[in-house]
């Protein structure tokens, strides 16, 4: 691995956070669900900052980054980190990228005095699980995650 520094998303990085979006969208499977634009992320990220991103670099090139906001848990008392992506690059995996980031996000909680640190993968993506597994990751197994979107998130709201 080549030294790795990190820099956080500026408004000018939107074309590439867009772009990392899509990239692992195609890894999983889903890229036809990305309907972001640069405009949308844009104002959720850098005007209303509804969540951080982080690029991992090598050589002065973003070969993976992160996106992540804060949680709260009420049994702590305190936020956490929930990292929503996290990807790098298939041509740099392998080389601790990924590791790396994950540090930087723990050090970042712990620096903002965040209680944990989570994410979600999904349950097919083998090589993942096994990374996550290998930092000393838990998976939480007595949890099942839900989600509103759409139709059925305009029902709930009694649209």
């Amino acid at each position: 691995m080549s030294q790795v520094t990190f820099r956080f998303a500026q408004p000018e990085d939107t074309g590439l956070i867009l772009q990392f979006i899509r990239e692992l969208a195609d890894y999983e499977k889903m890229l036809d669900q990305v309907v972001a634009t640069e405009e949308l992320l844009r104002e959720q990220l850098f005007e209303k900052k509804g969540a951080e991103v982080l690029f991992a670099l090598a050589d002065g090139q973003e070969v993976g980054f992160a996106l992540f906001f804060h949680n709260f848990s009420t049994f702590l008392g305190r936020r956490g980190l929930y990292l929503e992506d996290l990807f790098v690059k298939p041509a740099f995996r392998g080389r601790g990228y990924g590791k790396a980031i994950l540090q930087k996000l723990a050090q970042t909680a712990l620096e903002r005095g965040c209680g944990r640190l989570e994410w979600a993968c999904l349950n097919w993506n083998q090589p993942s699980i096994d990374f996550y597994l290998s930092t000393g990751a838990q998976p939480m197994n007595d949890w099942k995650v839900y989600r509103l979107t759409g139709d059925s998130l305009r029902r709930m709201a009694g649209e």
